[in-house]
């Protein structure tokens, strides 16, 4: 796994150069996420554009087509680096070894079919998105849900197009408002990952609940909605016996955006000690990501104190988050170039959100 700098959406220099110099081989690369300097909403075009870097660059080097790119690695791009957040990918690869098994990090990646408009917002993209899950889970070789700690999910989004093409064919779409459709869709997709993980029954969930009952959530879903996509990708991190390697995993659940206790718990939980600060620096050099999600409580409220974030109709509610919940990540981990992604609806609690960490063992 590797994390390296950005210096706009469409630099993929520092990734050349890892595969130029025989860091990295383009075979092996099975999934790469990125955090870009957008706005996170319907019109931020830094994902696609990041998607179109990558696939170009990638395809170049493996013969392919940008379409054939995007067939084989799942492209995970997360608008939005609000406050101090630098952005960066984070690129995972994957190689057989004759190393013995460790029970390291262990990544699989599915991709569901295209999603009709009508279907976004919809259990038809619970469904799909929990049979993704499963099939990710069976190529990481992890066949207990408690073992899987980190699901990355980049789920399509509804536009003005997409809601006219589907009522010229007589469908009906979940919503109008391309920004909530966001919302739904990211919704959907984590409850997709919380009904393959056995967090939420299949009884409990209908198209009704979706975006409404926040009571159901995933604790270790993170979906990411955008407009270069029709489907959804799926990316499971989780920890399995049949792995060696020396990167491991662990995750915790903020319970609001100033839950640095959480943070604390995910980074105790891979191997590191956060003591009563900033991680020493020791354990700040086997820091490889640290991913979580971010959204302001639908209450107006943060520990009983009110909060302005989804009030202000200028900066979007979801940027604010970001910014917040990166300052309490980077305050503890001593680092910006973090994966806080915004919109966390059916991930973790209202108002709070899942925390990974992945770090290198010790020795």
């Amino acid at each position: 796994m590797h994390r390296v700098p950005m210096r706009h959406p469409g630099d993929v220099s520092a990734i050349a150069a890892l595969l130029d110099g025989g860091g990295l081989r383009a075979e092996a690369i099975v999934a790469i996420l990125g955090k870009t300097e957008g706005n996170g909403c319907v019109n931020d075009f830094t994902r696609a554009y990041a998607v179109h870097a990558l696939s170009v660059m990638l395809g170049r080097r493996l013969g392919l087509t940008e379409e054939e790119v995007a067939a084989r690695v799942a492209m995970v791009m997360s608008g939005g680096t609000e406050g101090g957040l630098s952005p960066h990918f984070l690129v995972f690869a994957v190689e057989e070894t004759d190393a013995p098994a460790t029970g390291a990090l262990a990544l699989g990646a599915a991709f569901t079919r295209d999603f009709a408009p009508e279907e976004i917002g919809r259990m038809a993209q619970v469904e799909a998105t929990a049979d993704a899950v499963r099939a990710a889970m069976a190529e990481a070789g992890i066949s207990d849900t408690a073992d899987v700690h980190y699901v990355q999910v980049k789920c399509p989004l509804l536009t003005s197009e997409r809601i006219a093409a589907a009522e010229a064919r007589g469908a009906t779409v979940v919503t109008h408002d391309t920004y909530a459709s966001m919302g739904l869709s990211r919704g959907a997709s984590a409850l997709g990952v919380a009904l393959a993980l056995g967090e939420v029954p299949r009884a409990a969930l209908s198209d009704a609940v979706i975006g409404e009952d926040l009571s159901l959530f995933s604790g270790r879903a993170s979906c990411s909605a955008g407009i270069e996509l029709t489907r959804n990708e799926v990316v499971v991190m989780g920890c399995s016996a049949a792995w060696a390697g020396e990167l491991t995993i662990a995750h915790a659940v903020m319970r609001d955006g100033i839950d640095l206790p959480a943070v604390q718990a995910a980074l105790r939980g891979a191997g590191l000690d956060p003591g009563a600060g900033q991680l020493r620096a020791d354990d700040a050099a086997r820091l490889v990501a640290l991913l979580c999600k971010a959204e302001p409580s639908t209450n107006g409220r943060i520990r009983e104190n009110r909060h302005i974030m989804n009030d202000d109709s200028d900066i979007n509610a979801t940027r604010h988050a970001r910014a917040l919940v990166g300052g309490v990540a980077a305050a503890a981990v001593g680092r910006t170039d973090l994966f806080v992604s915004g919109g966390a609806e059916h991930q973790g609690p209202d108002g709070g959100g899942p925390v990974a960490i992945i770090a290198r063992r010790p020795g």
